[in-house]
């Protein structure tokens, strides 16, 4: 009936088949977020995951739930930082889709470019998670970090704290988020046809998103990397800050509270606490 009236309505078979499709699309990618969440979730040790690797035999699960220690591989730590970036950083892409499927006169209206965009944004960050899990594993083999992943010195928590904090002002900080805010404009600016112009504009939005949002995820030493509740707060305020009419009031508040933690952390650590 629905498809009818479309029909009957001007848009045709072909405008009503899109709208059809552009509906699995978006239900594909946050089937995709929940799923890495649900994933993240059950790896939490003393979780599902050990129930689920005696079911299954699964020694890469086994291994991902184990706890991070000196000897623990680069492989299980790159999947993991892999995973909780795609689970993180997804749900803040979401309004720059939006943006790329309006533009329905574009190419922008197919199945195809739409999945070119999301991975190629996906892959910059996998980038990322390779340079995030060399981080950890030095850290971890410096006795940084504990097996939680959660920095055990007070002076790396301060520094990673004041860093983040200091980042929050910078011009490079307002400028990746000018872009993340005004994703038609952006898309003005770059906009490039077919699959090569949507896996280049994906790649460049994932460099831009890497700009806004870097500090905030190394701040995972500190909350703990792999704490959902960590995990939580940061992907919520990552996709406000994002948001124009909510972002600007965020940014710099946080950048203050940040500098606060991170002065409170350095008086901690002079006085030996």
């Amino acid at each position: 009936m629905q498809l009818r009236e479309s029909f009957f309505r001007g848009k045709g078979m072909r405008g009503a088949i899109q709208q059809y499709t552009g509906t699995a699309l978006w239900l594909g990618f946050f089937a995709f977020v929940l799923a890495a969440w649900a994933l993240l979730f059950a790896m939490q040790p003393g979780g599902a995951a050990a129930e689920m690797a005696e079911l299954y035999g699964s020694d890469f699960l086994r291994t991902l739930c184990a706890p991070i220690t000196a000897k623990t591989g680069y492989g299980a730590l790159f999947a993991m930082w892999a995973l909780m970036s795609a689970a993180m950083m997804a749900p803040t892409f979401v309004p720059t889709l939006s943006t790329y499927r309006g533009l329905t006169h574009t190419e922008a209206a197919g199945t195809a470019t739409f999945v070119m965009l999301v991975v190629s944004y996906l892959m910059v960050w996998l980038g990322f998670s390779g340079a995030a899990a060399l981080a950890q594993l030095g850290l971890a083999r410096a006795g940084l970090i504990g097996v939680d992943g959660i920095s055990v010195s007070l002076w790396l928590s301060a520094a990673l704290l004041l860093i983040a904090g200091a980042y929050q002002f910078s011009p490079q900080k307002d400028a990746c988020l000018s872009k993340c805010r005004a994703p038609m404009m952006f898309f003005m600016e770059y906009w490039r046809p077919g699959l090569g112009g949507a896996a280049r504009m994906g790649w460049k939005l994932g460099a831009i998103c890497i700009g806004c949002c870097w500090a905030l995820m190394l701040l995972g030493f500190v909350g703990g990397v792999m704490n959902p509740v960590w995990m939580g707060i940061a992907t919520i305020l990552m996709v406000l800050e994002k948001l124009p009419e909510i972002g600007r009031y965020i940014t710099r508040p946080l950048g203050g509270a940040l500098l606060v933690a991170g002065g409170l952390s350095v008086a901690a650590a002079l006085s030996g606490v």
